[in-house]
């Protein structure tokens, strides 16, 4: 890369300043030589600068029996991109899905045709739901082939591990019932068999999620971590329902449609509770589920939920409306409830005083 300047100082304004060369080498202790030493950065890094805390220009003081380590946050933002809690959204619904496609497929002969129909569009919507959350997964690593490293170990103590390898098998299977459910011979057989092993690991992609989040020092996720893969298994759920009811109109999906992601929207309701109650046994903790655009965001995610729900108990003349409204409430509910997921977090890691609250806690 070009140089676009010759020298600069950093950290102008405290006692010590850095004179450096242009590529952030500081020329009073080191120089940079060699092969590629004349490459300097062309652009700072935007997120670095975020991340970097300002300089401490203040004498430390303890001011109260609340102390932190000069008010400087323990932890640091995630660095994931919006990718994520859509990844979230659509990987849960698709699990969810998944899983209801292998239980109908269990209780329903090859006779039934209506059910056995409803199983090949969860199957569906696993299918489109993995992909489609599979490249906002990868577009969030920047390159393909970091997902493929991800599967050169298994490793069952990391849940991002396991999370690569429960994809991997989710998507592939799901593709194979979605072709070959329903088939004649062997190809059914194929189907059928396939069926029940994406359902398997539909049900671990709509889990594995709560317990990646809650895997982690922030504080807000960690206090709930035993909840937090039941509200996102029953968003998942609740989740796949709204889309059954948004997009499919025969019989059977409009008995299965409805009571799943009702039962989705009622288990979802609950765990947030949990989840709630578990954060803000520290107050300092659950600050962000409470307050701030945070706080609204998860409000609104549970505002929606319940909405659908209530609406989808309310007989109207047109059902057909009904079952949209429903499933859009529905579906809008969750995605904010991921949202809030991912944005709830980096607040809880930017406040030093819920971290040094619940390490004397503990």
């Amino acid at each position: 890369m070009s140089s676009t300047s010759e020298g600069r100082t950093r950290y102008s304004s405290s006692i010590d300043p850095v004179s450096t060369d242009g590529r952030d080498i500081d020329t009073g202790i080191a120089t940079l030589s060699g092969e590629a030493a004349q490459q300097r950065v062309k652009h700072e890094d935007k997120h670095l600068a975020e991340l970097a805390p300002e300089v401490w220009d203040r004498t430390p003081a303890i001011t109260d029996a609340d102390t932190t380590y000069y008010d400087r946050p323990l932890l640091k933002p995630s660095v994931w991109s919006v990718d994520i809690p859509i990844y979230y959204f659509l990987g849960g619904a698709a699990g969810a899905a998944l899983s209801l496609g292998a239980a109908i497929q269990l209780v329903a002969p090859a006779e039934q045709r209506e059910l056995r129909r409803l199983s090949a569009i969860c199957h569906w919507i696993g299918i489109i739901g993995s992909t489609a959350g599979a490249g906002f997964l990868v577009h969030d690593l920047g390159r393909p082939m970091r997902f493929m490293a991800m599967l050169r170990v298994f490793r069952p103590t990391s849940p991002m591990n396991v999370g690569a390898w429960i994809l991997s098998a989710a998507a592939p299977s799901a593709m194979a019932t979605g072709f070959f459910l329903n088939a004649p011979g062997i190809l059914g057989t194929i189907g059928e068999v396939c069926g029940y092993i994406s359902g398997i690991f539909g049900a671990a992609l709509a889990t594995y999620t709560g317990v990646l989040v809650s895997n982690t020092a922030i504080p807000v996720w960690q206090e709930p971590r035993r909840w937090m893969p039941v509200l996102f298994a029953a968003s998942g759920a609740a989740t796949a329902g709204s889309i059954i009811d948004i997009t499919y109109h025969g019989r059977a999906g409009r008995r299965i449609g409805p009571v799943f992601g009702a039962i989705g929207r009622v288990a979802e309701l609950a765990a947030t509770l949990k989840v709630e109650h578990a954060a803000s046994a520290i107050p300092k903790i659950g600050e962000p589920l409470h307050h701030g655009g945070t706080g609204v965001l998860w409000k609104t995610a549970t505002a929606l939920t319940a909405t659908s729900l209530v609406l989808s108990s309310i007989p109207l003349r047109s059902k057909r409306k009904k079952s949209i409204a429903v499933g859009l409430l529905g579906a809008a509910g969750s995605l904010c409830m991921r949202f809030a997921v991912h944005y709830i977090a980096n607040a809880s890691a930017r406040d030093p005083r819920a971290s040094f609250q619940q390490q004397r806690r503990s």
